[in-house]
């Protein structure tokens, strides 16, 4: 089985998230994950954001930046924020960019609410339990 790539987080650049993050598709990506921190997401569970295939291209560039986990469940890959490197990395620049995606549409919802709004969509609430 083959390990997928993440940096250590000694090796996290600013110009690499940077660069990661310059994408509204990403972004989106990040609001949902902060959402609900304590829950890893799947890869499908972001579909209303694009193809299988940009999502794979979105989140691999996110991984390869070191902002997020990718963790391998069975044929699923599971993804989180890599908080506690970037805050370590960059104080409270990761609180900065969540900010910034309180009002981006969020998948499985047809509208858009703000990160930590407690009105969400059954299916988006069975997915994240």
């Amino acid at each position: 089985m083959s390990t997928i790539y993440h940096p250590d987080a000694d090796q996290i650049s600013l110009p690499n998230v940077l660069t990661a993050l310059g994408d509204e598709t990403r972004l989106a990506i990040i609001g949902c994950l902060a959402r609900d921190e304590a829950h890893a997401l799947t890869c499908g569970q972001f579909s209303d954001l694009g193809s299988k295939t940009a999502l794979s291209y979105h989140i691999s560039k996110l991984r390869e930046a070191g902002v997020v986990n990718v963790r391998p469940d069975g044929t699923k890959r599971m993804v989180t924020l890599r908080r506690a490197d970037l805050d370590s990395r960059f104080p409270g620049f990761l609180d900065s960019i969540i900010a910034t995606t309180r009002y981006l549409p969020l998948p499985d919802m047809g509208e858009q609410i703000a990160i930590g709004d407690p009105v969400v969509s059954t299916r988006a609430s069975a997915e994240l339990s």
